[in-house]
């Protein structure tokens, strides 16, 4: 340790520390271990050399513990004496400066700041796509995406026994909703055994028509989170960009089919740890490794991710929760709001929370939705939000009704004799009315069935095989004058029947399944059928009587 000398400078009496003879080698030997432990704990664990990454004050301070002890252990080996005095106090100030800066970014201190982050404008129902364009729907859940890839990659002899399939993501490709993923490798030694030629394609699910199709690549994908040591996605990243705060990297395609990895730039906005904020995107090419850096206003349109559906989720909390001050949101709650969550249990016990969200392909961007509701854990919905990924672009639709998941216990209960269970549900506009709908699976994850659920109204419910019959099926269910009583499934759709004046040369009926149904044939030997209970009228028709129905070609009703 250090020794106290005491030197006379003739009037006065002068206090120094000097080192005891021979601690320099200890120092120095201290240093150069040290030195490379931190350079191999660095390359694996990556930290941005950045004052406001919490990883990189982590890191300094394992730097001045491990140094501690290597010059402990040194001078032991060495028989010499090692002060720690100055490492221990640089210490303390990494871990006391840690503490404090995260005590100043807290919400506690900065509430009006983080209620400010995310700017939600009040929008009308207009907003929510409208059910015209059900045809982009996207109702697929990850996990019946994941069932459909993996069975597409099954197929393919010598792909599955080298890799598996990475995470899905939702993008917009070419005007319509998709989920995409890489394949992946599958362990170090497939990795190994592949990284020449790299990942050699990946899956496209199409969540309208419920398909998968596997695109292969003239050129592998070297650069994949997937991969080891330097290829290793994040690993470039880091080596190329040290200090740059970057996370949320994910796989997309272009419009041209081409595959790349899209992360989030972001900076803390509040003191160093909080007030996260993305500015902008950084762009990999896993082929050859280039990447390019876009400010939030210039990311090309085609990536749809730039910023993660979590981060909006909470970015939207704050604002919503603490626009009247921190104690307001833990006390009186007055105004505090919150979007749809997810309570489970974990293993130990406890009681977790996390958002929930549904997608929705609009303006070819994607769009994520979820509903906004009070703090007490009710199941009902004061409003939605719309937030867009790409450009943080937030809208409040004003709307009062069931929750996701009250929808979803109501569109279970409409098959509840099958057992199937809803996939969180898409929100469309049906005829300016919000309406929530979703997939009904069987206990093998296969979708089986199509619900509408009406938001404001959850005791209105159609199901169907498919998705247009019961876009359809819910319309007349709302046009119903009981639509709590159902509506019958053998009534005609009459918005796609026209009318027309015949005159009738020929009338017959015709006993089928237990019901009796009527036949007539109007002058130009077109025909026509009813179920005869629906057009009684027709009882007083004769032949050669002229009369107007309504007509698809083939069935009729009369005009009323």
């Amino acid at each position: 340790m250090k020794k106290k000398i005491v030197i006379n400078t003739g009037d006065t009496f002068r206090t120094v520390w000097k080192e005891p003879k021979g601690s320099g080698d200890v120092i120095a030997v201290s240093l150069a271990v040290t030195a490379l432990i931190m350079a191999v704990i660095w390359y694996f664990a990556l930290p941005a050399i950045n004052l406001k990454s919490i990883g990189f004050w982590l890191f300094l301070l394992l730097g001045v513990f491990i140094y501690t002890t290597v010059k402990l252990l040194t001078g032991a080996l060495k028989k010499k004496a090692a002060g720690i005095r100055t490492p221990f106090i640089l210490l303390i100030a990494l871990a006391a400066g840690l503490v404090g800066n995260l005590i100043y970014s807290s919400r506690l201190l900065h509430a009006k700041a983080y209620s400010e982050i995310l700017q939600a404008k009040e929008a009308d129902i207009d907003l929510i796509p409208s059910v015209s364009g059900s045809s982009s729907i996207a109702l697929m859940d990850t996990a019946s995406a994941e069932m459909l890839g993996d069975r597409k990659i099954g197929s393919l002899s010598n792909v599955v026994s080298q890799f598996n399939v990475g995470s899905y993501m939702q993008i917009n490709y070419q005007e319509a909703p998709v989920k995409v993923a890489a394949l992946q490798y599958d362990g170090f030694f497939k990795w190994n055994a592949n990284k020449n030629r790299g990942v050699p394609g990946y899956v496209v699910v199409n969540p309208v028509d419920m398909s998968a199709d596997y695109k292969a690549l003239n050129e592998g994908l070297r650069y994949v989170p997937s991969a080891y040591f330097s290829q290793d996605l994040m690993r470039h990243v880091r080596l190329a960009n040290p200090s740059l705060l970057v996370d949320n990297l994910h796989f997309e395609i272009d419009e041209e089919g081409k595959p790349w990895y899209v992360g989030s730039i972001y900076t803390h906005s509040i003191g160093l740890f909080g007030g996260k904020k993305v500015t902008g995107a950084l762009i990999v090419d896993p082929v050859s490794g280039e990447m390019n850096r876009y400010e939030l206003a210039d990311v090309p349109v085609w990536a749809d991710i730039v910023i993660d559906g979590n981060l909006i989720c909470s970015q939207y909390n704050d604002h919503a929760q603490l626009q009247h001050g921190f104690w307001n949101s833990v006390f009186s709650q007055t105004d505090c709001r919150q979007v749809t969550s997810i309570r489970s249990v974990n293993e130990d016990g406890d009681e977790e929370s996390y958002p929930d969200y549904g997608y929705i392909a609009k303006d070819g961007d994607i769009w994520i939705y979820t509903g906004i509701t009070s703090l007490n854990g009710d199941s009902s919905n004061l409003g939605f939000i719309l937030a867009n990924e790409r450009t943080l672009e937030t809208n409040y639709i004003p709307c009062a009704g069931a929750d996701e998941f009250s929808g979803m216990r109501s569109a279970e209960g409409e098959v509840q004799e099958k057992g199937y269970t809803a996939s969180f549900p898409s929100l469309i506009n049906v005829e300016g009315t919000p309406t929530y709908i979703m997939v009904l699976k069987d206990s093998s994850g296969l979708v089986k069935m199509y619900a509408a659920v009406n938001v404001e109204q959850y005791n209105i419910v159609a199901t169907a095989a498919s998705q247009a019959e019961c876009i359809e099926k819910y319309r007349r269910l709302m046009h119903s004058e009981n639509p709590e009583e159902g509506i019958d499934e053998d009534l005609p759709d009459l918005s796609t029947y026209t009318e027309k004046t015949i005159v009738i040369r020929k009338i017959e009926t015709i006993d089928r399944g237990g019901d009796t149904y009527i036949y007539i044939v109007d002058e130009d030997n077109h025909i026509y059928n009813a179920k005869y209970a629906d057009v009684i009228g027709m009882i007083l028709a004769e032949e050669g009587d002229e009369i107007t129905i309504l007509t698809d070609g083939t069935g009729f009703v009369l005009k009323e």
